[in-house]
This record gives C-alpha cells, sequence and structure tokens, in this order.
C-alpha cells in the first residue's frame, strides 16, 4: 500500500464541520441589526463557504464599505454564540485520524478567519491532527481561497514539486477553482454545502460523497 498523495488541504465549514446553524444565525442577527429583510434559507445558505464581505455585497447590493459593516455586526454573535453553533460531520475524526496514521500531512485553508479556525479546532477536538491551520485576516485580508491556499502551502514550505503530491479537499467552487489556480488536484465532498452540478462545473478532479471516500482516495 502506498500514498498516492502525501499532503491533504482541507476545507473547514462544510467539509469538516457543519457550521451552517452558527452562520446563518449570525447572518440573521446582522441582517436585524441592520434592518434588512430576512431571506430564504436557501439564499442563507448561500454564506457558508465564500468570503462573507463579497456575499453580503452581492447578496444585498451592499458597497464594499457597508459589505464590511454587515461582517462587523455578523462577529458580534458569532464570536459568542455562533462560532459554536456546529458540529462535526460524521466520519471525519476517523478520516483525519487515518490520514495521520499513514503519514499524510493535514492542513487547514478556510476563508474563515484564522482565528475562528483555531478556536474551532480547539473546541471540538480535532486541531491535534492538523499540522497546520490557516484561513483569513480579521481585516478581511487574504480571503480569496486561492490567497489562503498558497499563504498554507508557503507557510509549510510546500515546493512546487510536493504541489503535485497534495490535493484540495472542499464542498463549494471556491475550493476546487483556489486549487486549480494554485496548481493543485482538488476533492469535491458532497455531505456539504454544494451539489455536484456546482463542483464537476468547477473543475473537482474527484468527487466524494463521504469523509471514507476522501481517506479512500489517499490511501491506494
Amino acid at each position: 500500500m502506498s500514498n498516492k498523495y502525501e499532503t491533504a488541504i482541507f476545507d473547514l465549514d462544510g467539509t469538516i464541520t457543519d457550521s451552517g446553524p452558527g452562520i446563518m444565525n449570525s447572518i440573521r442577527y446582522a441582517l436585524k441589526k441592520s434592518g434588512i429583510a430576512e431571506p430564504t434559507e436557501e439564499v442563507l445558505r448561500t454564506f457558508i463557504g465564500p468570503p462573507l464581505h463579497r456575499q453580503f455585497q452581492d447578496v444585498f447590493h451592499l458597497s464594499e464599505e457597508e459589505g464590511d459593516m454587515m461582517v462587523s455586526m455578523y462577529r458580534e454573535y458569532y464570536s459568542e454564540k455562533g462560532i459554536f453553533e456546529n458540529s462535526v460531520y460524521k466520519g471525519i475524526p476517523e478520516t483525519l485520524k487515518q490520514l495521520k496514521r499513514t503519514g499524510i500531512k493535514i492542513l487547514m485553508a478556510t476563508s474563515k478567519p484564522e482565528e475562528f479556525a483555531k478556536r474551532i479546532a480547539e473546541h471540538f477536538d480535532f486541531g491535534k491532527y492538523f499540522d497546520f491551520i490557516g484561513g483569513a485576516c480579521m481585516d478581511g485580508s487574504r480571503t480569496d481561497k486561492y490567497e489562503v491556499i498558497e499563504y498554507v502551502m508557503e507557510s509549510c514550505n510546500i515546493s512546487e514539486s510536493g504541489r503535485k503530491r497534495a490535493i484540495m479537499i472542499g464542498d463549494r467552487k471556491h475550493d476546487i477553482l483556489g486549487a486549480k489556480k494554485a496548481g493543485i488536484r482538488s476533492i469535491g465532498v458532497l455531505y456539504g454545502y454544494g451539489s455536484r452540478e456546482e463542483l464537476e462545473s468547477a473543475g473537482a478532479n474527484v468527487i466524494a460523497a463521504t469523509p471514507k471516500e476522501i481517506c479512500e482516495y489517499f490511501v491506494q
């Protein structure tokens, strides 16, 4: 048995944890505080994955400054309550444990602020499996998934040849497109918030229905 890849780069929201409840409740809080009518849950679900300030701007037709204000209000709720209205997907701990056991380097690249990502990993006790956790900056910079992936790989000294043995795992098109731009392969997961159509259209190299299938792809 040999490892096809040596580095697994995981998204967080919709890939490791089902963060939807906390994110949507935080959005509801920001909308109520700003006097904006709450949209359908289908629309709220589109906020899970993409950079928040851009999503606020696109969905509610806001300026960049207004989008940043919405993120600030969002964080008032999220940093205290929403961050823990969250749960680890069934099968993820076993998958991370197995990958670690077989010598895979496990990294995280999330558009969520790095500070929040580390708090979540510690709270739900899966941080111990990660060699590095990278995310966005609190000031709103480095939110694009490609930028986060590059930051994580540079921080971990992954060489050009090492990129050929690295793969991004995520549930939304932003993960797949970011991986493609970074020159690495990708696995799109179906148990999160993106559809098969979204992931395949973005160019995912592999589709995994369950966390177990992620593990099977690495160890062959």
